[in-house]
């Protein structure tokens, strides 16, 4: 049995958020931590980067309630409605898949933003140990040039901090962040949660604010179909509760201590059917 833990997109309040479900799992003696496969996409990234650093789940809960946390990160401007007429032009009469997200790469490259090292200065106080942990932890970005997908692991001769930093890197928020030759954005672009890399797993834990993937490839809709129908897999987005405490912008450094909160109480309504597959 090979499980499987999945964790989504959602900014700085996603992350909090994130931290806050599995502590209050863990609350109730439901080590999600312990998976022997992890996906993660955008804060999922981060998330997924942290609880195999070894530091105590407890203590990365706290991070997020922590004053410091407003300035590690970054403040930064967020619109979404504007960020989706920005997409909508820069993707008419692309072809979902690898066209859209070339397009959207496009946008990235040209898009005024901090600098590139600036920006993995914040992904690297995220974590709190740099080197890629010995589990297979799979992390997703977008060739901003070819719209190729990328899955970067421990394999790969890649920094983590710079594979998080690809996952969460925006676009028209964040730099493309350099790896090797090319440039990299988030690889919530393909999927929210880029579950499908779960499959051969079962059981599958998904764990994101919001599964909505709007400019998911057709590939990736069938291989999350498939997953399900061959796995027990339960999934748990943000509540009515987690959505208000998050705010109308997830990248926020504020709404991290109401995100990790809501988070730790959303939990409780998920024990059971969590415990039911993870043994």
């Amino acid at each position: 049995m090979t499980r499987a833990l999945v964790l989504g997109g959602g900014g700085v309040a996603g992350i909090a958020w994130e931290l806050g479900i599995l502590t209050g799992l863990l609350d109730a003696g439901i080590d999600l931590t312990t998976a022997d496969r992890l996906v993660g996409t955008s804060a999922g990234s981060a998330v997924a980067a942290q609880i195999l650093s070894g530091v105590p789940l407890e203590d990365l809960y706290e991070r997020q309630l922590s004053p410091a946390l407003l300035d590690s990160e970054i403040q930064v401007e967020f619109d979404p409605e504007q960020m989706m007429r920005d997409f909508g032009s820069a993707l008419a009469g692309k072809a979902p898949g690898r066209e859209v997200f070339q397009a959207l790469g496009e946008l990235a490259l040209r898009a005024p933003t901090v600098a590139e090292p600036l920006r993995r200065a914040v992904i690297e106080r995220r974590l709190p140990k740099r080197s890629w942990p010995d589990r297979d932890l799979r992390i997703t970005a977008i060739d901003a040039y070819s719209g190729e997908t990328r899955v970067f692991t421990s394999t790969d001769d890649v920094d983590l901090v710079d594979a998080v930093a690809a996952s969460c890197a925006v676009p028209g928020v964040w730099p493309p962040v350099t790896i090797g030759g090319s440039r990299y954005v988030d690889g919530g672009m393909r999927s929210t949660t880029n579950v499908d890399l779960a499959a051969g797993c079962d059981p599958v834990v998904v764990i994101g604010p919001s599964l909505i993937s709007m400019l998911a490839a057709p590939e990736v809709v069938r291989g999350e179909e498939e997953l399900r129908a061959s796995a027990s897999v339960v999934t748990i987005t943000a509540d009515e509760a987690s959505l208000s405490a998050m705010g109308a912008n997830p990248l926020d450094p504020a709404s991290a201590k109401p995100a990790a909160l809501a988070g730790r109480a959303q939990a409780a309504a998920h024990i059971e059917e969590v415990r039911g597959v993870w043994a």
